[in-house]
C-alpha cells in the first residue's frame, strides 16, 4: 500500500503552501515529518480500505480548512496541436550553394557507428512492433543473469531520503549528480545562486553555495572530473566555478548582452563549452581563455532552450522555443559547428529538454534522443544516420504545457527486459516509463512535490533519485530495499 501513503503525502504537499506562508522552513519540516510518519505507518499493515478512507477524509478536511486547490495543482492537460507530418518530418537545412559540397565532404569524414547502426536497425525494425528494441544475441542470457526482477521492482523508488529547501520560493530549473558519484549533487536556482550538496556522511548538507550571478541561473554542467562547474544566467554571463571552494574562476560576458539560457560541455574536450542565448545564437566557448571559438557559432529559429551531445561528441542537438531541433556536426580539432538537419516537432512548442543516449539497454543497439516539448507528451526519437536525423519512435503522455520540464535516460544499462526513462511533469509528479511497453508504460509514479517538477537526476548506481520543482524544493528519493 505504498501508493496510498504517497497519495496522502502528495495531498499534504500541495496544501503545504497554505500553511504558515511567512515561515517556509516550518513547511519543509512539516512535510519531512509527515513523510516519516506515513512511511512508518505503511509498515503496520492496516486494512487497505481504511487507508483509502483516510485519504478521502483527509482530502476533504484540508479542502474545508484551506479551500480548493489552486489551478496549478489541478492542472488539466490542454489540447495538443500536433500532426504526424510535423512530428515525423526531418529536413536538410539548406545553406548557401557551397553547402552541398560541404555536406558531401562531411559524409566522407563522418561515417561511423550511427550509419552502421541505422543499417542494422532498418533490417530488423521492419519485422518488429513499433517502439521495440533490437535484441542482441545474448539477450536471454542477460535476463537470466538479472533473475526474474521486473523493471517495476528495479525502479521502486518511494521513500524520501532528504529534502533540501535552501532555494525555497525560487524555482530550481536544473539539478544534476556529479559524474560517477553517489553522493555529490548540484542545482541552480532562479534566485541567482547554485548549491553543491553532499549526501554522505549523514545528515546531507549544503557543501558550498556559488554566488556571483546578478540574475536567475538558467543552467549548469559538471566537468568530467567534477572539479569545475559552468553556469549560465539571465544576467548575460557564463561563469566557471571551482567546486571545492565555490570560487568563480572566470566570467565570460555575452557580447550582445543577451540572456544565456543553456550550456553543456563538449564530452571529449572539457575546455570547450557550448552556450545558447535568447537571441537565437549557439556559441562554442573555450573556458580556458574565455574566448569564442572561430566558426563555432550558428543561428537557430528561436531562443536556444536545450542542448545535448552524443557520447563521442561528434553530433550536437539544439532545441529552441519555436519547436525546432537542429543537429550540428562538431569538428573535434577546431570546435567548428556545421549545421546538418532540422526537425520541426510542432511549430511554436518550446523544446525544454534534449537527452541523447547511444544504447538504451544492453539489448538495444539504438541511438536515441529523449525530448520534452510543451505538447503534454514525452517524445522518444531514433537517431537514424551520422548527421543526427531523427525519426519519432513513440511518445508518452505527461502534463507539460509551459514549464521548462526535463527528462533523463536511466544511467545504467539494465540486464532486465525493457528500458526506463524518467521525467518531471506539471502535475507535481515524477514519472518512470518503460519504453518497451506498448500499453501501461508507467513503471512508477512519485508524489510529494507541491509544484511542477522541473528536473530529475540519478546518482551513478541508481540508488538515489533527485527531483526539483518550481517552488524551490529538492527531494532525494531512496530506492526501496527489498
Amino acid at each position: 500500500m505504498a501508493a496510498v501513503w504517497q497519495q496522502v503525502l502528495a495531498v499534504d504537499a500541495r496544501y503545504n503552501a497554505y500553511r504558515t506562508p511567512t515561515f517556509p522552513q516550518f513547511r519543509t519540516q512539516y512535510i519531512r515529518r509527515r513523510s516519516q510518519l506515513l512511511r512508518e505507518n505503511a509498515k503496520c499493515g492496516f486494512e487497505p480500505g481504511l487507508r483509502k478512507q483516510y485519504l478521502r477524509v483527509r482530502s476533504q478536511l484540508l479542502a474545508l480548512r484551506y479551500g480548493p486547490l489552486s489551478e496549478q495543482s489541478s492542472f488539466k492537460a490542454s489540447s495538443v496541436r500536433s500532426s504526424r507530418t510535423t512530428l515525423d518530418r526531418m529536413e536538410d537545412f539548406e545553406e548557401d550553394p557551397r553547402a552541398q559540397g560541404a555536406r558531401g565532404h562531411r559524409r566522407s569524414v563522418s561515417r561511423g557507428s550511427y550509419q552502421l547502426q541505422a543499417q542494422m536497425n532498418r533490417a530488423v525494425y521492419d519485422e518488429r512492433p513499433p517502439g521495440s528494441l533490437v535484441p542482441t544475441s545474448v539477450a536471454e542470457a542477460s535476463r537470466a543473469m538479472a533473475g526474474d526482477t521486473t523493471l517495476s521492482e528495479n525502479y521502486a523508488f518511494a521513500g524520501m531520503h532528504h529534502i533540501f529547501d535552501q532555494h525555497v520560493d525560487s524555482a530550481v530549473p536544473r539539478l544534476q549528480f556529479a559524474n560517477d558519484d553517489k553522493h555529490l549533487l548540484a542545482c541552480c536556482s532562479l534566485d541567482g545562486t547554485l548549491s553543491i550538496m553532499t549526501l554522505s556522511p549523514s545528515p546531507p548538507t549544503v557543501k558550498v553555495t556559488l554566488r556571483g550571478h546578478a540574475g536567475p541561473v538558467t543552467d549548469f554542467a559538471w566537468s568530467l572530473s567534477n572539479d569545475v562547474i559552468v553556469s549560465t544566467s539571465q544576467d548575460g554571463t557564463l561563469r566557471i566555478w571551482n567546486t571545492e571552494d565555490g570560487r568563480c574562476i572566470r566570467e565570460v560576458s555575452d557580447p550582445d548582452a543577451s540572456e544565456l539560457l543553456c550550456c553543456t560541455f563538449q564530452p571529449m574536450n572539457n575546455n570547450l563549452t557550448v552556450v545558447g542565448n535568447s537571441k537565437h545564437l549557439l556559441q562554442v566557448v573555450n573556458i580556458s581563455t574565455g574566448k569564442k571559438v572561430k566558426g563555432g557559432s550558428s543561428k537557430l529559429t528561436g531562443r536556444v532552450m536545450s542542448l545535448s551531445f552524443d557520447a563521442p561528441g561528434r553530433i550536437l542537438w539544439a532545441g529552441d522555443d519555436r519547436g525546432s531541433i537542429f543537429s550540428f556536426l562538431f569538428d573535434m580539432a577546431t570546435g567548428k559547428l556545421t549545421k546538418a538537419k532540422r526537425l520541426v516537432v510542432t511549430e511554436g512548442s518550446p523544446i525544454s529538454s534534449i537527452s541523447a543516449r547511444s544504447w538504451i539497454s544492453r539489448e538495444a543497439r539504438d541511438p536515441s534522443l529523449l525530448v520534452n516539448a510543451c505538447l503534454n507528451k514525452l517524445l522518444l526519437y531514433r537517431v537514424v544516420d551520422n548527421e543526427g536525423t531523427l525519426q519519432l519512435k513513440r511518445s508518452f503522455p505527461i502534463q507539460h504545457g509551459s514549464q521548462p520540464i526535463h527528462s533523463i535516460f536511466c544511467p545504467l544499462m539494465s540486464f532486465r527486459q525493457g528500458a526506463c526513462v524518467v521525467t518531471g511533469s506539471e502535475d507535481a509528479c515524477v514519472y518512470f516509463f518503460d519504453v518497451e511497453r506498448n500499453t501501461k508504460a508507467i513503471v512508477n509514479k512519485l508524489q510529494g512535490h507541491s509544484g511542477p517538477v522541473l528536473d530529475v537526476s540519478f546518482n551513478c548506481d541508481e540508488s538515489l533519485l533527485a527531483s526539483s520543482d518550481a517552488t524551490g524544493m529538492v527531494i532525494i528519493w531512496r530506492r526501496e530495499q527489498k
